[in-house]
């Protein structure tokens, strides 16, 4: 009959009770996993608690790939440390070390402006329009740790969309077709 008749076939023959227990499963599956990133959201002190590296703008320190772990403290933010931060205009965030850091003696805030190791120049060209420096807003968090190459899975999901489609797929008819 081929494989496509055969899973037709079990979903077919799945009953109410099971269709309804797998719904139940996945739905706290993502239901956890959102737990979890609010919980370490709240912990953390960071809006995103992970995030990967996606250029090689910090080689050697950090790789395209790594996954950086973030914390923001209310400590000031120093030269030398690893911030990553948004750019009004822009959707992703940059990975890059402070190299400069100017405290305005007037409210006591602090202007940041980054470099990544890997790069020529500071990373004016890559603020807003006639942005000059960061602020504290800007900024996500501090890397605190990381873990080499387990970025990948994201990168090549993102770059490749069909590699994500095939395992949603492989995913989805693995639960259809397992049986309790």
């Amino acid at each position: 009959m081929g494989f496509v008749g055969e899973t037709v076939d079990s979903i077919k023959s799945l009953q109410i009770r099971q269709v309804l227990t797998q719904a139940v499963s996945l739905g706290m599956i993502v239901t956890s996993a959102l737990i979890i990133w609010k919980a370490l959201m709240c912990i953390t002190g960071s809006e995103s608690p992970v995030v990967v590296v996606l250029s090689g703008s910090m080689e050697p320190g950090f790789k395209r790939g790594d996954i950086l772990f973030l914390h923001m403290s209310k400590d000031p933010i120093r030269a030398g440390e690893i911030v990553v931060f948004n750019v009004d205009g822009r959707e992703i965030p940059i990975v890059h070390r402070v190299i400069k850091v100017h405290e305005r003696k007037d409210t006591g805030e602090v202007d940041v402006l980054t470099k990544g190791d890997n790069n020529y120049g500071d990373d004016r060209l890559l603020y807003a329009h006639g942005q000059l420096w960061l602020q504290r807003h800007h900024i996500m968090g501090r890397a605190v740790g990381f873990l080499p190459y387990v970025g990948w899975v994201t990168i090549i999901m993102t770059e490749k969309p069909i590699i994500k489609y095939i395992l949603i797929g492989a995913l989805g008819l693995l639960v259809i077709t397992s049986k309790d």
